[in-house]
């Protein structure tokens, strides 16, 4: 996106604001209803868009210029998002905290998004899934549920995530536990009588372990910003990385994309963790046995590359009794994730029903 001049697409029939219309491959006018066909990438876009950049360039920021870009963005005072418009996107509040924004003219050097997966989801479709999310909460309040039910608009939000490849050796050494069983004799009470009895005791029988394993990982995926929980954005997986498009602006056209928060270092650290963990599972499949014990694990990465890619979310950011809850939508698969609002007299109810339950239980028991 360009710092020098605002991106619009206006309808070549009327001129109205024309918008990304989620799950196709078109703009459409919201004035006249006109619809304008997004042009295919040509295969060189395809071939960049799948491709991956040296993670080592990228650390050292001596990526070409061809891949980098100068953003015009919005900081939210409140919550720190870096937050880009296009087109009629332009909003008057955070989309991650419903704080009202003032659209400067700040730019932003940043790495270009090379791919992102266009909205399948529209908003009405959106909104269903999180009514239908928030109605099947226990405890939520009427308030809240019926609050977000009156209509408000969504967000649409292109979120930036960072994606890594690399190939890993790892040595590691560990001990793997047999099971066995030993008898021993122990004395019970039965009916006020001392009685011997044989039981089965397990133990664990453990043995040395060690070993080498390689592992190739492919689109590990880490989100690029810090506006949003990061159980939030995993609670959305997966996602279908094989519908990547090319990058080009008209999928955002009415829509807001997030520049990216959590620089490439910072995301490739998490990555290396979610890697790790990986990992300690292929560990303990290796070392075998009933149950393992690993003591060290160390892992050489090569061969490190890395795209920054753009997913499609659904966002409310809702005010109520003087709080903000915000609910994410998977904007692919209509997967729902958000904050958990409790109703204390939903509880202080449920609490004095079962209390009754179980006085008349007791009762009724001591009756016969």
């Amino acid at each position: 996106m360009s710092a020098t001049k605002d991106l619009r697409w206006p309808c070549d029939t009327c001129g109205a604001e024309l918008r990304f219309a989620p799950g196709q491959t078109e703009l459409r006018c919201d004035h006249c209803g006109n619809v304008q066909k997004i042009p295919a990438a040509p295969e060189s876009a395809r071939q960049y868009a799948m491709g991956e950049h040296p993670l080592a360039l990228g650390l050292r920021d001596d990526l070409p210029q061809t891949a980098m870009e100068e953003a015009q963005t919005t900081t939210c005072p409140n919550c720190g998002a870096l937050v880009e418009f296009a087109g009629a996107g332009h909003a008057t509040q955070c989309p991650f905290c419903a704080t009202p924004l003032v659209i400067d003219t700040s730019t932003n050097r940043q790495i270009k998004p090379q791919a992102l997966i266009p909205f399948q989801l529209d908003e009405r479709t959106a909104r269903s899934a999180m009514s239908k999310w928030l109605g099947s909460l226990w405890f939520a309040p009427n308030g809240l549920v019926e609050y977000a039910r009156k209509g408000r608009a969504l967000s649409g939000l292109y979120v930036p995530y960072w994606t890594f490849d690399a190939a890993t050796r790892s040595q590691y050494t560990g001990q793997r536990g047999e099971y066995y069983y030993e008898t021993r004799t122990v004395t019970v009470m039965v009916d006020g009588r001392s009685e011997q009895r044989e039981e089965q005791v397990q133990k664990i029988q453990w043995y040395p372990a060690s070993g080498i394993l390689g592992r190739v990982f492919d689109d590990v995926l880490v989100l690029a910003s810090r506006s949003l929980p990061r159980d939030y954005t995993e609670g959305l997986e997966p996602w279908d990385l094989s519908a990547l498009q090319p990058y080009s602006a008209d999928y955002l056209a009415g829509f807001t994309a997030e520049g990216y928060t959590v620089s490439l270092a910072d995301g490739n650290a998490r990555g290396h963790e979610l890697m790790a963990k990986a990992i300690a599972n292929d560990v303990r499949r290796d070392i075998g046995g009933d149950v393992q014990q690993i003591n060290s694990i160390n892992t050489a990465h090569s061969a490190e590359t890395f795209k920054h890619i753009l997913l499609p979310i659904w966002m409310a950011a809702y005010k109520y009794n003087s709080k903000t809850y915000r609910f994410v939508v998977n904007g692919q698969t209509g997967k729902v994730q958000g904050e958990r609002p409790y109703s204390v007299w939903k509880i202080t109810f449920a609490v004095v029903a079962i209390g009754l339950l179980i006085a008349a239980i007791a009762y009724f028991g001591n009756a016969q």
